[in-house]
């Protein structure tokens, strides 16, 4: 992000677009690299498309409500037992296989970033006994509908907002709060009453069939 706010800079209102697409493209290939390079199971992969798979179903059929779905949900909840990579690499693999269904666009790369650092940031999270509190998990679900809802106003004002300044950001964040806050409380109401049971079925199935 700093180095995205750095070449914004040098490039003095020029190229916005494409230079955050290139940064955008540079954050995603390494970790798939070294997910492609990593020796993975057949049960692990079976179980990440399953993942995939309900990520795509919590979102496809409520696309017609602005920003509530289920996505989130499972990104946080298959993150807390698969562990930062393979968090990311389930939740940007989500939104690219959801978008077959409702539409690719230069989007997609922006949603496939924002999905994948919920499932990086939520894996290392739950590295810790913080994933054994509730109301943590509430709030963090709440935390990232903005901070997904931010990451995409980036995008949207870069590609639509002209002239580029501090108060366009500012403004387009502004805009999207209420449909931001829809994200939020989905995830926290969603986390509230189906991680603790969504998370001891991962967590058994994991175990029993030694996945991880």
């Amino acid at each position: 992000m700093l180095g995205l706010l750095a070449g914004m800079l040098l490039l003095k209102g020029h190229h916005f677009l494409w230079f955050s697409f290139g940064c955008l493209v540079c954050s995603l290939l390494p970790a798939y690299w070294h997910f492609e390079k990593r020796q993975l199971g057949t049960r692990l992969l079976v179980f990440l498309a399953v993942i995939v798979a309900l990520g795509v179903i919590g979102r496809v059929p409520l696309v017609a409500i602005p920003n509530v779905q289920l996505t989130s949900f499972v990104v946080i909840v298959s993150a807390v037992s698969l562990g930062p990579e393979l968090g990311f690499v389930s939740g940007s693999m989500m939104a690219l296989v959801s978008n077959l269904f409702l539409g690719q666009g230069p989007w997609t790369p922006w949603q496939m970033l924002a999905w994948g650092l919920m499932g990086l940031t939520t894996g290392l999270l739950g590295r810790t006994s913080l994933k054994n509190q509730l109301w943590v998990m509430v709030i963090w679900g709440a935390l990232w509908g903005f901070w997904f809802g931010w990451i995409m106003d980036l995008w949207y004002a870069l590609a639509y907002v002209r002239p580029l300044r501090p108060a366009s950001f500012i403004l387009s964040f502004a805009a999207s709060l209420v449909f931001d806050a829809m994200h939020a409380a989905t995830n926290a109401i969603s986390l509230l009453f189906l991680y603790v049971p969504w998370r001891k079925v991962m967590d058994r199935l994991i175990t029993k069939y030694t996945i991880l």
